[in-house]
């Protein structure tokens, strides 16, 4: 693999990746590397900080001597048994939601087109719970659930949005609709459930990470472990596909197979998401738009995004956790709050640019 300067001036630093003998090719910006290292180590960081505090205490050292297995009984089974998984799961979760809301924000072309405001995760949602409702079933038939929910809903919101193509705008007025009806149908559902049923459907609306160990890891990690290297993939073809569908056919891209592949990804993200902790929101509208703006970029990008979902997501837990200790909220207050703060200052910064 040989790194050379770039010769074109695309009006910033860039490097030329040329691996494999130089049989491909993909041009990086440099800032867009530094921005995404920072981003990781910051994640790594509150990982770190997750692990060493808490109601028993370790110091940074011994949490690095329990990831190598070299620390005392205890201390190994607090750090790897009953954090670590936790840490993972909030890393693995954020950069999932960081890459679906830039999936369907560069489909849409519009900050707002996340999967937590056009329905897909509303969709989601009802199906993990007619699941938990109807059949009872266990952590695999929720997931189920959830996937098929999220399918159903986004063919649902691009049949209904389709008027000879599809068009960003459309699918968010129509995705905001569809929200709103399954919505309704949830707490609807929750009002005929059983009092066991429906506190613990309620319970994890909230979007929460309590009390997820090691089965719930493995599970989404190999799910995910899948699904994101299949959508950063695509990061080429997604940046052709928002020049325009006439741009990317001249280019070979099959604009319509693009966008319907992109749409699963970024559904079975969300779902694989929601079906392990609940619905967790803001994160994926955020993270696209912060990381666009650390790196100075026209458009969204996956990695970027990804990198910033998985901090704001562990930061986001870590808070939960720790900010009215001994009590720990659902990550998913935390997001809500946390987004409400940044359209906050979102509306202000454009007040003031008027």
């Amino acid at each position: 693999m040989s790194m050379l300067p770039a010769t074109i001036n695309f009006g910033h630093r860039a490097q030329a990746l040329r691996p494999f003998g130089g049989r491909l090719s993909r041009l990086i910006g440099i800032r867009r590397m530094v921005v995404c290292a920072g981003l990781v180590v910051l994640a790594l960081g509150f990982g770190l900080l997750t692990l060493a505090s808490g109601d028993f205490p370790v110091p940074l050292g011994e949490v690095f001597r329990a990831l190598v297995g070299q620390a005392e009984p205890s201390v190994q089974m607090v750090v790897v048994e009953w954090r670590l998984p936790r840490a993972a799961l909030a890393l693995l979760l954020g950069a999932a939601l960081g890459l679906s809301g830039a999936i369907f924000q560069s489909i849409t072309r519009n900050p707002l087109g996340s999967p937590d405001i056009i329905g897909f995760e509303a969709g989601a949602y009802t199906g993990a719970l007619l699941v938990m409702v109807a059949l009872g079933g266990g952590y695999l038939m929720v997931a189920g659930g959830a996937l098929v929910g999220g399918l159903v809903t986004a063919a649902l919101v691009y049949g209904l949005a389709w008027r000879h193509g599809v068009q960003g705008f459309r699918l968010i007025i129509v995705g905001i609709g569809v929200s709103a009806m399954l919505t309704a149908f949830n707490k609807f559902m929750l009002l005929r459930a059983q009092l066991e049923v429906a506190m613990s459907a309620a319970m994890w609306d909230a979007g929460s990470l309590n009390g997820l160990g090691l089965d719930r890891l493995l599970i989404a990690a190999l799910l995910l472990l899948v699904l994101i290297p299949a959508s950063l993939l695509l990061a080429r073809p997604m940046a052709q596909l928002e020049m325009g569908d006439d741009a990317a056919s001249a280019l070979g891209i099959s604009a319509e197979r693009t966008r319907v592949l992109l749409m699963v990804l970024g559904v079975a993200l969300i779902a694989t998401v929601t079906a392990t902790a609940g619905p967790i929101g803001f994160v994926a509208l955020v993270a696209p738009q912060l990381a666009r703006r650390l790196t100075r970029a026209a458009g969204v990008a996956l990695l970027p995004s990804a990198a910033m979902g998985a901090l704001l997501l562990v930061a986001a837990d870590y808070l939960a956790q720790r900010a009215f200790a001994p009590t720990q909220l659902p990550v998913g207050v935390v997001t809500i709050s946390l987004g409400g703060m940044y359209f906050a200052w979102l509306l202000v910064a454009e007040a003031r640019r008027q």
